[in-house]
């Protein structure tokens, strides 16, 4: 439930923002004059012409692609777009990084509940909304750059990690970096932290079976105690008894003696 209200508030905030935007900037802004031009080549089919400007790599692109491609057949069919390549206008674009967003703070809800179990839903939906709020990711939530992507691809990275899902971290790191190539330090980041919780959980299972070690060398040593024990015992039955019958054959010889001893006298 919470993750529902999240994404309705999140929705609730973008959606009439992204309306004023794109009614008041229609067109590319900053450097959404590079970005949305070479992501049409892509939606034309052109993978080879490459904007030098650019510095990062085609994941936003990619992305795009991925994003628009579900949607075309309805635009098709409502009449907004007869081709692909017109289904990819800056609005639409724009409109990759308004889903991203809403992904991304479903990621920060989750991340806070893994982090923090004993947080309730409210509080991990009020926590996760803030961290949505956060002025830098806030306003490129409305243009067509790479900053939302590339985060949402670290915090989908950092989510498997911290549940040690490594090889899923592994493949969204790949994906982080195909969005901007220096979130390869963040890659290194979260690489580290899961050597170390490796460690960490390999150093508890060593120890554990050290434990375990220790108390069954404990248990044989107190197993062989217990049965040198009980040998003991059984021999010094042994003893008790075989001195008990050697008295009673001492007392019975010695009673034989007496009574020769009186028959000879009577004879």
């Amino acid at each position: 439930m919470g993750r529902l209200v999240l994404a309705l508030m999140v929705v609730a905030c973008t959606l009439p923002i992204s309306t004023v935007v794109n009614y008041v900037v229609p067109d590319p802004y900053m450097d959404e004059i590079f970005h949305v031009p070479q992501a049409q080549r892509y939606c034309k089919g052109d993978f080879n012409t490459w904007d030098p400007m650019i510095t990062t790599l085609p994941g936003l692109y990619y992305a795009s692609l991925a994003y628009i491609a579900p949607l075309f057949p309805g635009m098709q069919w409502t009449g907004k777009a007869r081709s692909f390549q017109e289904a990819c206008s800056t609005a639409i674009l724009r409109s990759v990084n308004i889903s991203l967003a809403i992904i991304c703070a479903l990621l920060f809800y989750d991340i806070v509940i893994e982090l923090r179990p004993e947080t309730n839903a409210r509080s991990a939906t009020r926590q996760a909304f803030v961290l949505s709020l956060y002025p830098l990711h806030w306003f490129f939530t409305f243009l067509f750059y790479t900053d939302v992507g590339s985060t949402t691809a670290v915090m989908a990275m950092y989510l498997a990690c911290i549940k040690r899902s490594y090889w899923l971290s592994a493949l969204l790191g790949s994906l982080a970096i195909i969005f901007r190539q220096t979130n390869i330090v963040w890659v290194a980041f979260v690489a580290c932290m899961g050597v170390l919780d490796y460690l960490d959980k390999f150093s508890r299972k060593t120890n554990l079976l050290t434990k375990a070690d220790t108390l069954v060398e404990s248990e044989i040593d107190t197993s062989v105690l217990n049965k040198r024990f009980v040998h003991a015992q059984l021999k010094n039955r042994r003893n008790v008894n075989s001195d008990k019958i050697a008295n009673n054959a001492v007392s019975e010889e010695k009673l034989h003696q007496s009574r020769d001893s009186e028959w000879s006298g009577d004879c």
